[in-house]
């Protein structure tokens, strides 16, 4: 793989997350739709803590945007000793699937060392009736050694340059589905939420940063029991251009959250519902099942 220079428009990884390049596509309905699929790219800022042992999680989630329904997305992820490996498949449904005809994937692949993700593989691919590019990263101990990305992106003389020192301790989208817990004797503890999490897509750097937000009940075949709800911020780093409309939207967000359950199994959190608004409205990506193998033990009860 060759190694990329700073390059100023998202990948589809970060386009996914509602970011900068939400508003970057013709027509602020596509903008929204693909913002919404891919959401799970932030969401993964928010999940997973890392694993002890074997285990495995299943989820299809449903997406919505402004009370409508618009794709699906399914994660794999399987855990064996410190080793992990990480799968989402999204697609859109409906009219959404009619007009846009978007599907999207992404893989991730590397170890944890105690409280330490290291990733050592992203992969990522979108495509749309209009278009399609494919990411694909490699890393050394947090730090980005290769990114190739298909077809290029193209340089913008306003784009903040990503610095080699951006590019090191970082998480890449997906990998950022692990997030060590801080407290782990008590999964709703609200010290488990506050933190910053740096990732970079293949193109762009930027931070989400995690608050306490409270706890809920929550209920869903496959678990039914209280989540830790946390808060998220957007902060862009470098990669992108500043005078886009996306970049201040994003950043001066304040309606972001998720809700995490306890995965006693390997001490891991994992996503149940995601709330992201967009610029065309509120959307909700949200576990309509979920398979949490072994069984959660401590959970209020299990369907």
């Amino acid at each position: 793989m060759r190694t990329m220079r700073s390059q100023s428009a998202p990948s589809p990884a970060m386009r996914a997350t509602g970011a900068p390049a939400c508003a970057r596509r013709s027509g602020m309905r596509r903008r929204g739709i693909t913002g919404a699929i891919a959401a799970l790219s932030l969401t993964c800022a928010f999940a997973l803590t890392a694993p002890a042992k074997a285990a495995e999680m299943e989820a299809v989630y449903k997406i919505s945007i402004a009370g409508f329904s618009v794709g699906t997305a399914d994660v794999k992820s399987h855990f064996d000793g410190s080793a992990y490996n990480i799968d989402l498949q999204a697609r859109l449904t409906g009219l959404a699937g009619v007009l846009v005809s978007g599907r999207g994937a992404a893989s991730a692949r590397g170890t944890v060392s105690g409280r330490q993700v290291m990733p050592r593989a992203f992969a990522a691919n979108s495509r749309s009736s209009q278009a399609s590019r494919t990411v694909r990263m490699g890393l050394n101990n947090g730090t980005v050694a290769a990114v190739e990305i298909e077809p290029p992106l193209k340089d913008h003389a306003d784009a903040i340059p990503v610095q080699a020192a951006h590019k090191s301790g970082v998480v890449d989208p997906v990998s950022a589905f692990l997030m060590p817990a801080t407290i782990r004797s008590n999964p709703a503890d609200q010290r488990n939420c506050e933190r910053t999490i740096p990732v970079f897509d293949g193109a762009a750097r930027f931070d989400i940063i995690l608050s306490y937000d409270g706890t809920r009940d929550f209920s869903r075949p496959g678990y039914s029991g209280q989540v830790l709800v946390c808060k998220a911020r957007f902060r862009a780093v470098s990669g992108h251009r500043p005078s886009r409309e996306a970049v201040r939207f994003m950043e001066e967000n304040r309606d972001m959250a998720v809700w995490l359950a306890p995965f006693p199994a390997n001490d891991s959190l994992v996503p149940m519902r995601i709330e992201l608004r967009t610029q065309i409205g509120m959307s909700v990506i949200e576990a309509g099942r979920v398979k949490l193998s072994p069984t959660p033990r401590r959970a209020a009860s299990v369907q």
